[in-house]
């Protein structure tokens, strides 16, 4: 045989009773494909925030709290595992929503109507005449974006009206949120006040929070300074003594953590991607971490692995497995 072979068989998963994530993830080493992927991310993951040399950056895009990922994302972050939050405008949002006591909702998907077009239209008309946003499979009645928008007015802008960092405005997104669903449970921005944790949101502007930031900009002195994250960021990831990135879904949080380390002495030493994009398409959301490196975004010698499949399935099962092994 040529020298590219290795003998190394795949040797079947074995689903047993009682089995826990940690070992189910350990038996997914056994076999190919994702799952393959999806063992290794769990080892890169826990070697990532078990040590205590390593600033953790997470990454996060797509409709994630929607989906009902929040409470992961909150509890990494009141145990120490994010050092450094990078998300989406529309993640504040839907987050500010839920913490001011609304829901998103289970609906029907428009796969379950696939051939028939015009089924699908007057299915989504109606949700417009009813006052209901749909994100593929999930509901959000419209009225929680009115009460949002009281809130931001009432108990956010007032207390910044001046210029202001992105990542200040999160922070006080943050602190109203805490006032008012406070001791854990307010959602990400209250968590993440509370834990003194940073949330730099570069695409901001692209979200209601940010419409709702323009708006109010128009009528008083506040104004965001798109800028005024940038050193911030950079000198987190400059003075790490080791980097690990942990990126859920892709788009401009994905990028905006993994170039924070391109005028740094190094770059990043672990990285887990958790994707639905393709990778042949040439687009950012999709591109392996391999192709990072080449852009020095990760060292050559940096541990690090993309898992394409749905992050709604991954993130979890890799968390899970994770603080498992760290908390013995």
């Amino acid at each position: 045989m040529g020298k590219e072979f290795q003998y190394n068989p795949i040797d079947h998963i074995d689903v047993k009773n009682k089995m826990t994530v940690s070992e189910l993830m350990s038996e997914y080493s056994n076999a190919g494909f994702a799952a393959n992927a999806l063992s290794e991310a769990v080892d890169i993951y826990t070697e990532m925030i078990e040590r205590q040399d390593v600033t953790n950056f997470l990454s996060m895009a797509g409709a994630m709290v929607p989906a009902g990922m929040r409470k992961i994302v909150t509890g990494l972050i009141q145990d120490g595992y994010v050092d450094v939050l990078v998300t989406t405008g529309a993640t504040l949002t839907h987050d500010a929503i839920e913490a001011l006591g609304h829901k998103h909702h289970h609906g029907s998907s428009i796969l379950r109507e696939r051939g028939n077009e015009s089924k699908i239209r007057e299915h989504d008309e109606k949700l417009r005449d009813e006052g209901v946003d749909r994100i593929y499979n999930v509901y959000l009645p419209q009225e929680g974006f009115a009460i949002l928008e009281d809130h931001l007015r009432s108990n956010v802008f007032p207390n910044i009206d001046r210029e202001v960092s992105i990542r200040e405005f999160t922070a006080e997104l943050g602190r109203a949120n805490s006032e008012k669903n406070g001791n854990g449970n307010g959602g990400i921005a209250a968590v993440a006040y509370e834990c003194g944790v940073p949330i730099y949101c570069p695409g901001i502007q692209d979200s209601i929070l940010g419409l709702q930031a323009w708006m109010y900009s128009q009528i008083s002195s506040f104004s965001l300074n798109a800028l005024g994250d940038m050193t911030e960021i950079n000198d987190i990831a400059h003075n790490a003594k080791k980097r690990g990135a942990m990126i859920v879904g892709g788009g401009l949080p994905k990028n905006y953590i993994l170039q924070a380390v391109l005028l740094t002495p190094r770059a990043y030493d672990y990285a887990v991607q958790l994707t639905g994009d393709s990778e042949h398409l040439g687009g950012l959301s999709g591109a392996s971490l391999d192709e990072a490196r080449s852009w020095g975004k990760l060292e050559k010698n940096a541990k690090n692995i993309t898992v394409y499949a749905d992050a709604t399935i991954t993130f979890p099962l890799v968390v899970a497995a994770a603080r498992e092994r760290v908390n013995g």
